[in-house]
């Protein structure tokens, strides 16, 4: 990941995208950050848990200030670099095969079976809004 993020730097550097530069290096510093701590967790973690954060961020900043439209290409930058995204219909399929597989299914057991297949792929919390429609 970190040999994409340089080659995108060098991009933008020369392409004089300066807002797409600055997100770019603050992912970079991120993982470099990440792999020099006490306990690294993996760099696609570093990355879910940054568009979550910029996402929350975004929703603090009036319409119109120019935060919230540069979160915003943030945001839009950090997705090229998550793994594609998971619908509504797939989620619930795989919600539908845990509960089928538990004995006895209730939301922390399906929550708990379904986060790691959906982590980066779909968000948390319509998630659990899924599993409590399923139950």
């Amino acid at each position: 990941m970190l040999n994409r993020l340089n080659k995108e730097i060098k991009e933008a550097m020369k392409a004089k995208e300066k807002e797409k530069l600055q997100a770019l290096r603050y992912m970079k510093s991120m993982l470099m950050e990440n792999s020099t701590s006490k306990k690294p967790v993996p760099e696609m973690d570093v990355i879910v848990r940054h568009h979550k954060n910029t996402k929350e961020a975004i929703e603090s900043y009036p319409d119109g200030h120019d935060m919230k439209v540069i979160a915003q290409l943030e945001i839009t930058i950090i997705e090229t670099y998550l793994p594609k995204q998971l619908c509504k219909d797939e989620v619930q399929a795989i919600i539908n095969t845990i509960k089928a597989d538990l004995e006895n299914p209730n939301m922390g057991a399906i929550m708990k079976e379904l986060q790691p297949k959906i982590k980066g792929q779909f968000d948390g919390k319509k998630a659990a809004d899924l599993v409590k429609n399923s139950l």
